[in-house]
């Protein structure tokens, strides 16, 4: 067998034509991907934070922006012109916690349809998803949690054209303890449960598991790894909200994962788990309904982000309240949502820094710009709020130097929108234009 295989690689090299059956191929779509478009914005927000500029051209090279000028400069000949003289223009949104994958912000439907429903026919929802959030003017979103092979998968084909949608940064499945809010065994009959047990690769108890469950992650494709420090809203246990992990296992997964280049996200509820994992390092706590005086000066003296998911506990709360999700959510979806936007607002007052998420997958797809009227609820100015979705998140993801900001060099991520979001942040629910790496999603409308 090894002779043969040997052979065949022989003649495939000695023969241009095997040797590189798409090397003509992939030179004539290099040729044609090389692209010019002239943006013409009638107001400009390079990067929220600071002021917007009036008329102005953006100059898209390919994926990437090349140039920002004054006024709407005329394009060469062969230039693609792109019209939004009568649009406020700005940087593709960040979204840090979605859930792509499966059905997503119904859960009677998911749960009429979990035994009968292929791993197929959640890729399947997962695609439309995608689709419906770049609609909605998210270009980035960070997944905190679907099938890792399927996320991997998905994240590619986007990358690769084959599809519509936001790049995606995955985590895979989040790492939890046994009978933990990640365990997918919670809640489930015994019967199914042990099925279930001999597939499962994301629970660990002790350190050493802990490091194995992320170096599985990893090797599956995550790009970044998340876990769970504390309980969870949506699990079918009423183990509630408390801190799950030890110390050592937590070490375990943020040293594992930093070690392997990846940042570390963990889901926190109570204020043991939250404190608790910003001492081990962690890299954005999300949720963090419940936060006290000593949480709030570990986030600011480790530099650690907050990533509130205001939208998240508010959509659990309704859901619960009308039958869609099991009695043991019930009274946890209360009380998270009782406490985490006084959390919050205590957060953002004292200077925490934050980046914007919304855990949509419980709340609906698409609907991820409904948390920015929640965060300036919370005491955030709208500039303030429009920054949390971009050259913050652009941060705390370490992709500062790709997206974030309409800048020469980065990403050719921009959207549109028929007023400005800094007169009314609620503009931002309706995007009118969308541009992901220089290739027009959502054509002006």
């Amino acid at each position: 067998m090894r002779n043969a295989i040997s052979a065949a690689l022989s003649l495939a090299l000695a023969t241009p034509a095997l040797a590189q059956p798409g090397a003509l191929a992939s030179a004539q779509t290099a040729e044609a991907a090389d692209t010019l478009v002239y943006v013409h914005a009638g107001t400009l927000l390079t990067e929220p934070g600071k002021p917007p500029r009036g008329p102005s051209t953006i100059v898209v090279r390919n994926e990437k922006i090349a140039e920002v000028r004054d006024g709407f400069a005329t394009p060469p000949p062969g230039a693609q012109v792109v019209g939004l003289r009568d649009k406020f223009v700005l940087p593709g949104l960040i979204d840090m916690h979605v859930h792509l994958w499966g059905i997503g912000g119904d859960p009677l439907k998911d749960r009429l349809t979990a035994m009968n429903r292929d791993e197929a026919d959640d890729m399947m929802h997962a695609v439309a998803n995608a689709r419906t959030t770049l609609d909605a003017g998210f270009t980035t979103v960070r997944d905190l949690g679907g099938n890792a092979r399927g996320m991997r998968a998905l994240r590619e084909a986007v990358e690769r054209g084959d599809i519509d949608g936001p790049t995606i940064v995955n985590a895979g499945n989040p790492i939890s303890v046994s009978g933990g809010h990640g365990d997918p065994t919670n809640g489930i009959a015994e019967q199914f449960a042990d099925a279930i047990h001999q597939h499962t690769i994301n629970t660990c108890d002790g350190p050493d598991e802990c490091r194995r469950a992320v170096r599985q992650q990893v090797a599956l494709g995550a790009q970044v790894i998340k876990y769970m420090s504390t309980g969870g809203v949506l699990s079918n246990v009423s183990g509630g909200l408390g801190r799950a992990m030890t110390d050592a296992e937590m070490s375990a997964i943020i040293d594992t994962a930093h070690g392997l280049g990846r940042k570390v996200a963990t889901h926190s509820h109570a204020a043991a788990g939250t404190k608790a994992a910003i001492a081990a390092g962690v890299d954005t706590v999300d949720h963090g309904s419940f936060l006290d005086d000593e949480a709030i000066k570990l986030f600011k003296a480790n530099g650690t982000w907050l990533v509130p998911t205001m939208m998240a506990p508010r959509a659990a709360v309704e859901q619960a309240r009308a039958g869609m999700l099991p009695p043991a959510v019930i009274p946890k979806a209360e009380e998270a949502a009782a406490a985490a936007f006084a959390s919050h607002q205590k957060a953002i007052a004292a200077g925490v820094k934050v980046a914007f998420g919304t855990d949509s997958g419980v709340s609906r797809h698409a609907e991820n710009a409904k948390e920015f009227a929640l965060l300036t609820s919370a005491g955030m100015s709208a500039a303030e709020a429009l920054k949390t979705a971009t050259v913050n998140a652009a941060a705390a993801l370490g992709r500062s130097a790709s997206i974030g900001t309409i800048t020469p060099g980065k990403d050719a991520d921009i959207i549109a929108l028929s007023g400005s979001p800094l007169e009314d942040i609620t503009r931002l629910q309706n995007v009118n234009f969308v541009m992901r790496r220089g290739l027009v999603h959502k054509a002006a409308q």
